[in-house]
């Protein structure tokens, strides 16, 4: 819902965290979520290090605004539904979170939220959505893992954000 942007995208920071440049990472250099080739992207220019661990909430807030929020129609989805999906569209892009979207209520999953999307999410109960989302969530990142085993470290941090994200999806819909 529109009136839950700001709530989804503080909650989202929380998860995201500060300054982050591991190399088994494979997001690279990143500052609260914002990876390095993100922000060059929407600067339309190079950035340092240096820049990117000086980015502020204020900087990234329209990026993520219009990147991930309204990627995924944020203000069309239904109160927790829609922090659910923005959480994930910023952990793994927003086609991929609009596919497991429509994965969880059983539309066609083209990867663009629209009408039909839309309707099919209306027709379902939010939790047995959150619920859904969850789990193919949890499967994505275990698939990570088996198809590349540097990226295990990685895993428990994951699933721990992805039980974190539910529960206040959850706890959105009341």
């Amino acid at each position: 819902m529109k009136e839950n942007w700001s709530a989804a995208f503080d909650h989202m920071l929380e998860s995201e965290g500060g300054f982050v440049d591991d190399p088994l990472d494979r997001g690279g250099t990143t500052m609260l979520g914002v990876t390095q080739k993100t922000w060059e992207d929407w600067l339309k220019r190079p950035v340092t290090k240096d820049e990117m661990r000086a980015l502020t909430k204020e900087q990234v807030e329209p990026l993520y605004k219009t990147r991930y929020w309204d990627a995924i129609k944020g203000d069309q989805l239904p109160d927790g539904v829609d922090y659910l999906v923005f959480d994930f569209a910023v952990n793994a892009g927003p086609g991929r979170a609009a596919k497991f979207l429509q994965k969880a209520v059983g539309a066609n999953p083209d990867g663009a939220i629209g009408p039909a999307t839309l309707a099919a999410v209306a027709a379902k109960n939010p939790l047995e959505v959150i619920e859904m989302f969850s789990t193919v969530k949890s499967e994505f990142y275990h698939g990570l893992v088996e198809s590349d085993a540097t990226q295990q470290r990685f895993l428990q941090g994951w699933l721990n954000r992805v039980a974190s994200v539910k529960q206040h999806a959850t706890e959105l819909t009341a």
